[in-house]
């Protein structure tokens, strides 16, 4: 998932370090075995620039939306949250990446 190693920013491409990508996998992983907590913690890595991420707000959003749309009611509170941070174009930039990555998930579910 290539959309995962690099996240556009405002200015250019903010390309993720090693323990970003080593994260980032583990939490998949993880939320592939059904811990929606992973993703939130994705959320939380991205919105504090912790453990080699980046900060990166949308990429917060989308993973707080991707968490709530799952039930995560804390996603849901982090989301609202972040959002009081960025702008409108940010906030539907982070909502369009949500919808695709959900997308994506979908596909890989039903092809399984």
């Amino acid at each position: 998932m290539s959309f995962l190693k690099s996240i556009d920013g405002g200015a250019g491409v903010v390309l993720q370090g090693a323990a970003a990508e080593t994260l980032i996998a583990e939490c998949l992983a993880s939320f592939a075995e059904g811990s929606v907590d992973a993703i939130y913690d994705l959320g939380v890595a991205f919105s504090t620039g912790s453990h080699g991420c980046a900060c990166d707000m949308i990429e917060a959003h989308k993973w707080f939306n991707i968490a709530a749309a799952r039930g995560h009611e804390a996603a849901a509170m982090c989301r609202a949250d972040v959002s009081e941070e960025m702008t409108a174009r940010e906030i539907a930039e982070a909502q369009r990446r949500a919808r695709e990555w959900l997308r994506a998930d979908r596909a890989e579910s039903r092809a399984a």
